[in-house]
């Protein structure tokens, strides 16, 4: 498979180098966290899903529609009830997908941490909810304060989680690629110099002589 159209090419990009070059709207609030440590850097397109509050239908019919390498992001912001247990992040991680990303809780952290499935979401809690509302699949979607559409590029880590848009993936897979590279040039004797003038610089623009 090409990179062209798929998240795999930013499994080597950090979501901090993402974050400096798209900016706070870009990435979800704190909320939105690997479940378990070390979780691997994972990357994909999105396969948006939302779940009414309490219901998580659409969820589990989200794993028999995404495709393999797809990271399945849910909007929900249901904190009572777990949007997906042990077994259906099984059966998610044997079908190929790369991740769960959800604005809600699941349970059986054990099951999916041994399994090593990556879930970034709100937390755990032990009680299912119910599987008896439509909700929406492959639409725009909030998750994490973040605006989500189908096919933009999701990166999450151990810092969070970040959408890369579309439209602009080329952009900034370039873009990161250069910034990396740039730093991984620049010795930490170099980055202090330049980091100590523009504080400087910064503090005296605003008068301050201490």
């Amino acid at each position: 498979m090409s990179e062209h159209g798929t998240g795999d090419a930013f499994d080597e990009i950090p979501t901090t180098t993402l974050a400096d070059l798209l900016g706070r709207e870009q990435v979800m609030d704190i909320g939105i966290r690997p479940l378990w440590q070390p979780v691997p850097r994972v990357a994909g397109p999105a396969f948006t899903v939302r779940c009414p509050r309490g219901d998580n239908l659409m969820l589990h019919a989200a794993i028999y529609r995404a495709a393999p390498g797809s990271v399945i992001v849910v909007e929900s912001g249901d904190v009572d009830y777990a949007l997906a247990g042990g077994n259906v992040c099984a059966v998610a991680q044997r079908r190929g997908v790369a991740a769960f990303v959800a604005d809600g809780l699941i349970r059986d952290l054990g099951e999916v941490r041994q399994a090593g499935f990556p879930v970034f979401a709100r937390g755990v809690i032990p009680i299912p909810g119910a599987k008896k509302a439509i909700g929406s699949l492959g639409e725009p979607v909030r998750c994490g304060g973040a605006l989500v559409r189908p096919g933009d590029v999701v990166v999450g880590d151990e810092e969070g989680v970040v959408v890369v848009p579309a439209a602009r993936r080329d952009e900034v897979l370039a873009a990161a690629r250069a910034k990396l590279a740039k730093e991984a040039n620049q010795s930490l004797d170099a980055w202090e110099e330049q980091h100590r003038d523009r504080i400087e610089k910064a503090l005296s623009d605003k008068g301050f002589t201490g």
